[in-house]
């Protein structure tokens, strides 16, 4: 119910905002201000996107927990959208997700309603199907297909090629 409300109050907030803003200094600075809008968040999202991607990289090298890089560039896909929707709420929201600090706090205000129910990390499966092996050996596990060319059965009688073809 929540979700069709706000499908319901974002365009009218931004049409409310449309007539306003464009009442107060026009129709054409009033498109070019959504025009820059738009170009600067483009530059500013790629810029943090960039940022965010090599945080996701780093972490995934030293092995630490991605959750916040994947965030932090989540929130920033989500604002490039934003940014990229014509209007001056939604251009407001997607500039306010490219401040650190503002995706902290909503990471933090997430973090507190999620209940995680199961972590696995590893193989497909349960952890009762886990290829652990206790005697530290490490083992490849891997599928092959012979692809060696069959042979075709000669003929019986038939000692070589039929003289009907050139050697």
């Amino acid at each position: 119910m929540w979700l069709f409300a706000l499908f319901v109050a974002v365009p009218l907030i931004e049409i409310a905002l449309f007539i306003q803003v464009g009442g107060a200094i026009g129709l054409w600075p009033t498109l070019g201000v959504v025009v820059v809008t738009a170009i600067l968040g483009t530059t500013l999202v790629r810029a943090q996107g960039m940022r965010a991607l090599a945080d996701l990289q780093n972490s995934f090298n030293q092995l630490n927990n991605p959750t916040e890089p994947l965030a932090h560039g989540a929130m920033i896909l989500f604002s490039g959208a934003l940014l990229l929707t014509p209007g001056f709420f939604t251009d407001a929201v997607g500039f306010a997700l490219l401040v650190p600090g503002v995706r902290r706090a909503v990471m933090r205000y997430v973090a507190a309603r999620v209940k995680v129910q199961s972590f696995t990390m590893g193989m497909q499966g349960n952890a009762q199907d886990s290829r652990h092996h206790p005697s530290g050996e490490d083992v490849i596990d891997g599928d092959f297909t012979d692809v060696t060319p069959q042979k075709r059965p000669t003929p019986p009688g038939v000692d070589g090629p039929s003289g009907w073809t050139k050697h």
